[in-house]
């Protein structure tokens, strides 16, 4: 990994693609109102495109820097900073001493990591790939913390693991999540649930058939998105039954 990539370098470069129009779109989108999930975050206004393409150029940016990065007040600096761990990640020269780094500032900054499209664009591979050969403890924990990105992580994981054709975890987490208030872990849960459906049909009904009654209706429509129309309407009946 380059020493001599900085934090400062990357939000310099950044700045070149502000957009007070973008700004104003994201302050919408992430719902950063007052009591909101978003509620606090700052916007330079710049597309995602531009973000993760620029993230891959500083891929090899050191991990205390990429952490300098995540304490920043501004999400799209944010974005790079798990863009660059992403890229890490993914890359197959990664040695595992690298790979564990990047799981450990991921888990010790999940603070900093608070926002619906900060988890899904990095734990995955960051988190998921990672423990793939690990115990997977952290993840039920995770499952079970009162920080609702700390359940989406635990969720969007395993995403890791179906790609993999490893289901179990996936099946075990969504339904410790099944009661989640949050809407936004029903549409985690739920695209996981499609996802592990599309690897193995057979198990995605088995646990609808036991769960669909009762699963937020949000997990149970992206669930069954990929279903034919029958079986996407036999399970919305049982929801309407119950």
């Amino acid at each position: 990994m380059s020493p001599y990539l900085r934090a400062e370098q990357f939000i310099e470069k950044l700045e070149t693609f502000r957009s007070a129009e973008e700004a104003q779109k994201s302050l919408r989108y992430f719902k950063t109102g007052k009591g909101e999930y978003g509620e606090g975050d700052e916007f330079m206004g710049v597309r995602m495109g531009n973000i993760f393409a620029l993230a891959k150029e500083f891929m090899d940016m050191p991990l205390a820097e990429i952490e300098k990065l995540l304490e920043s007040p501004i999400h799209e600096v944010r974005v790079g900073a798990v863009s660059m761990m992403d890229w890490q990640a993914r890359h197959k020269k990664t040695p595992p001493e690298r790979r564990k780094g990047l799981f450990d500032l991921y888990m010790r900054r999940h603070d900093r990591i608070n926002n619906w499209d900060l988890v899904d664009r990095s734990a995955i591979y960051v988190v998921g790939g990672y423990l793939f050969e690990q115990p997977r403890d952290i993840l039920y924990k995770l499952a079970r913390s009162e920080n609702m990105w700390e359940r989406r992580t635990a969720i969007v994981s395993t995403a890791f693991f179906i790609r993999q054709g490893d289901l179990d975890d996936t099946f075990k987490i969504a339904k410790i999540l099944l009661n989640d208030a949050q809407d936004l872990i029903h549409k985690a849960t739920g695209w996981m649930l499609r996802a592990a459906g599309d690897t193995e049909r057979l198990r995605l009904l088995r646990f609808l058939d036991e769960y669909a009654a009762t699963m937020p209706r949000t997990t149970l429509r992206y669930a069954i998105e990929h279903l034919d129309k029958d079986q996407r309407n036999d399970y919305l009946k049982l929801k309407k039954e119950k």
